[in-house]
């Protein structure tokens, strides 16, 4: 570490204990030639994470209350705060896959200068569902091949196209890296209360910008969530998208979250069968749990896109989001 690092790795984290020792320790064997720091920002954590963050001294730790902390609004602090020419982002459970994730993260910054913007690739935890883990494969696959870096870029005839700007500018800042500058000046987060990466994306692609997939900066990830989890998880995502609008997002009829829930199901069905990674016990377990994620996923999906935008109370009685916050605030009365 130096004091003037070329990058400034930037994790937000709340009660991200299960994962940031290991994260922090990738961190420290990174072989990346430059210097850089780490810096995290932590809103408010009531389980041990502040404490394993002060074991790792070179770490910068910067704590805000809870109620301050916005998905945009937070990154943008980190950006303000960062020292480096570039911002890596991660998420308090993003595990760098290799020794080599932050040179290939930022190498695109390099080799194209046109480039103010990273994307890095995901793979799901062994244990995540399998919905879960054939969606993440899935959308990074299609994103391009894992041997070279995709680069994504508007024309202006595409930019009447608003099906191709739904693809070029898909984006997720779980594991990530932007020009500094960039977000500091041109195009920072917008503070929505979701989605603020598929927003970035957006603006950055309808800006006339240029971002990059580099598949070699690989981390594992996926959401550790129960099934009824998961379900308020799909309802935030959906409402986020139809709040920052960039997207049309159809209604579906009962008998069509049947359909596509038995179509998802089947599909999976046949992945989990040829999946080497699971053995014959865990292959039956998924076969018989599965479908009930893919039911529930499509329900989700229909209760959020017909809830009203302006009906607060039904939006925070279907939140993830909203659920975990009232919790904590009734741990942080307890502990009081």
């Amino acid at each position: 570490m130096s004091e003037a690092p070329v990058v400034t790795v930037a994790i937000l984290t709340y009660n991200g204990e299960k994962y940031i020792e290991r994260i922090l320790k990738k961190l420290r064997k990174q072989d990346f030639a430059e210097p850089f720091e780490v810096l995290v920002i932590d809103s408010g954590s009531t389980d041990r994470t502040l404490d394993i963050v002060r074991a790792f001294p070179e770490v910068r730790l910067h704590v805000i209350p809870n109620e301050e902390f916005g998905h945009g609004r937070t990154r943008n602090l980190a950006a303000e705060l960062a020292h480096g020419e570039f911002v890596a982002y991660l998420t308090h459970d993003a595990v760098p896959s290799n020794r080599h994730w932050l040179t290939e993260l930022i190498d695109p910054f390099r080799r194209f200068p046109q480039v103010m913007a990273v994307l890095g690739k995901q793979v799901a935890r062994p244990r995540a569902f399998p919905l879960q883990k054939y969606e993440i494969h899935g959308m990074f696959r299609h994103l391009g091949p894992d041997f070279g870096t995709t680069l994504f870029y508007a024309t202006p005839e595409l930019l009447k196209d608003k099906a191709s700007i739904s693809v070029m500018s898909y984006y997720s800042d779980v594991n990530s890296a932007v020009r500094r500058s960039f977000i500091r000046d041109v195009i920072p987060y917008r503070d929505v209360r979701y989605a603020e990466d598929q927003m970035f994306g957006h603006d950055l692609i309808m800006g006339g910008y240029t971002k990059a997939y580099a598949a070699r900066a690989m981390v594992e990830h996926s959401n550790d969530l129960t099934l009824t989890e998961y379900k308020d998880r799909i309802f935030d995502e959906t409402v986020g998208l139809r709040q920052i609008g960039t997207g049309e997002l159809p209604v579906i009829s009962r008998a069509a979250v049947v359909k596509y829930a038995v179509k998802g199901t089947v599909g999976d069905s046949v992945r989990i069968v040829r999946d080497r990674a699971y053995s014959w016990k865990r292959k039956a377990y998924w076969l018989t749990i599965n479908p009930a994620f893919h039911f529930l996923k499509w329900h989700s999906y229909r209760q959020s896109a017909l809830v009203d935008l302006d009906d607060h109370g039904a939006i925070s009685a279907g939140s993830l989001e909203h659920k975990r916050k009232l919790k904590h605030e009734r741990k942080a009365a307890e502990k009081a």
